[in-house]
């Protein structure tokens, strides 16, 4: 737009200030669009003419502001060019006014579990930490009692925290923040440690109990950061604001956020309003309750302390996600500057050797599902037709049916190495080769749908069991998986038992076994059957 301006218009603002201008009332009218009609237009000379058009701004807070203006032209170079004024957007800002909003925002909502148990709200809080060099080895028992009482850690896992602590230094190791309420209950106790190595520190924030349970899935909230202010303040939100970065937190944004309202203003040249253009109030923000249930979720958490992975619990009735957990785990309270641990925490979060705990890995996280996904080979087998419930296969310790390749072991090859004794399995039907999780039975069926055409039958199979897309759960991140069809007879092996190309979340796992928790499997026939009868080996 600048290079239709005249060139005094150009002489007297760069096209930096010239895009800064518009920018900043785009930004400080949280501008969403612009509408404009042109109303007519009158050449005054063989020079100069104008144009009159109605504008309508659309702002996110205070609605439409429209206004009828003139533009003025002039000819040069035979183009009709732009004589530039800051009136152009609305009158009022002739004279070098500018617009200001005062933002009104609504406090961020809480969110909850099924049971409207809190997992998140502002609260008055404390940071904990431990100074393990300033703690006398007589009262360790003491502190670290107090330390569980405050926090819920067990002293053998603070004792592990702090096991490799740096010697004659002095600043605390972060344990976890804790609601002020709570150190209230015992001040008199916890402060009598302030000089053996227990400190603490109150702020107030946006606070997620417990040291943050169900990180992955409830997300966080931080500042918006440079580089992201210009976006935010077209969407409403001040530059100073904390917006949702994961999980509920993230995607739940338009309802914990609330509606914001504003009023703006026309301000002079020298910072007194001129008038005020529009005034809307906020609209209160929504709570969310989620449906999982807080307590079987820190559960799911203290199991998976030790390990890296993932557990998910769904009601099977009703497909609600009950728990969520992932390990490592992160505390959300973390991205809060005001709280003393932070720094420390962010600093092992975003090591390299942390183990991405902000990775949902139920959601996220992809596998190759193993023995799990034999139910699909077995379902793509009976569906193609060439094997039956009655279809036997004589299940020992190797395979060897690909020429060429290497045998492969079934798991009863290992148990027998180790305590020499372990038989394999034997003659077997197809539901019995599933019971006893034979290998070798299930690298054949691959292979001999392979063989007989049936290249992409286990592949289809399990995408009609939704394997490999995403399940659309509204409020966590997620990734597909990946369901190759075999191009080899050697994938055709890995892929029959769920190794290979085979990626699969822990939160899709539900999808396969779902059908079989309830009322039996139930899935669309995908393979046209073959005009030959079923095999029997």
């Amino acid at each position: 737009m600048y290079d239709m301006l005249t060139t005094i218009s150009q002489d007297a603002i760069t096209e930096e200030e010239f895009t800064n201008w518009y920018t900043d009332i785009a930004a400080e009218m949280a501008l969403n669009a612009v509408e404009y009609d042109i109303l007519g237009s009158f050449v005054q000379s063989t020079r100069s003419a104008q144009a009159s058009y109605r504008v309508n701004l659309e702002s996110v807070l205070v609605g439409d502001i429209t206004r009828d203006t003139v533009m003025n032209l002039s000819l040069e170079d035979g183009e009709w060019r732009v004589q530039w004024a800051d009136n152009l957007i609305i009158p009022e800002l002739a004279g070098g006014n500018y617009l200001w909003m005062d933002r009104h925002i609504p406090s961020r909502a809480n969110i909850y579990d099924r049971n409207e148990n809190v997992f998140v709200a502002f609260a008055d809080a404390v940071s904990v930490g431990l100074v393990p060099g300033e703690m006398n080895p007589d009262d360790e028992g003491k502190v670290l009692s107090e330390v569980q009482w405050l926090t819920g850690l067990q002293p053998e896992a603070v004792r592990y925290m702090y096991a490799d602590w740096p010697q004659g230094v002095n600043w605390p190791l972060p344990l976890m923040a804790v609601p002020l309420e709570k150190v209230e209950q015992r001040y008199d106790v916890s402060n009598g440690y302030d000089d053996r190595g227990l400190v603490m520190w109150p702020f107030s924030s946006r606070f997620y109990f417990d040291g943050g349970v169900g990180s992955q899935a409830i997300g966080y909230v931080s500042y918006i950061q440079e580089g992201e202010e210009q976006e935010y303040l077209r969407k409403g939100y001040q530059k100073d604001e904390k917006v949702g970065r994961q999980g509920i937190e993230a995607w739940g944004e338009p309802y914990l956020g609330g509606k914001r309202g504003g009023t703006l203003y026309v301000i002079d040249q020298n910072d007194d309003p001129v008038t005020q253009l529009a005034d809307i109030p906020a609209q209160p923000s929504q709570p969310i309750v989620t449906t999982l249930d807080k307590d079987m979720q820190a559960a799911a958490e203290q199991m998976l302390l030790k390990y890296r992975g993932a557990v998910v619990a769904i009601e099977i009735d009703t497909g609600r996600v009950l728990a969520m957990a992932s390990s490592p785990y992160f505390d959300p309270n973390a991205f809060e500057t005001l709280n003393a641990n932070s720094y420390a925490q962010l600093t092992e979060y975003y090591d390299s050797f942390s183990g991405q705990p902000f990775l949902n890995r139920v959601s996220q996280g992809q596998y190759p599902l193993g023995s799990v996904f034999k139910i699909i080979t077995m379902a793509a087998g009976l569906e193609s037709g060439v094997f039956t419930p009655q279809s036997t296969y004589n299940c020992q310790y190797s395979f060897d049916e690909v020429q060429g390749l290497p045998p492969r072991y079934d798991w009863t090859w290992d148990h027998y190495q180790e305590d020499g004794e372990t038989l394999p399995s034997g003659l077997l039907t197809l539901p019995e080769g599933l019971m006893r999780s034979c290998n070798p039975y299930f690298w054949h069926i691959g292979l001999e749908l392979f063989r007989q055409g049936y290249p992409d039958a286990v592949a289809e199979m399990a995408r009609s069991f939704g394997l490999g897309s995403p399940t659309a759960i509204e409020g966590v991140e997620e990734e597909s998986g990946n369901i190759p069809v075999p191009e080899t007879e050697v994938d055709a092996l890995n892929n029959a038992i769920g190794q290979g190309d085979t990626q699969v979340t822990p939160f899709k796992l539900f999808n396969l076994i779902h059908p079989f928790a309830t009322v039996g499997p139930k899935y669309p026939r995908r393979i046209k059957k073959p005009n030959r009868p079923p095999v029997t080996v």
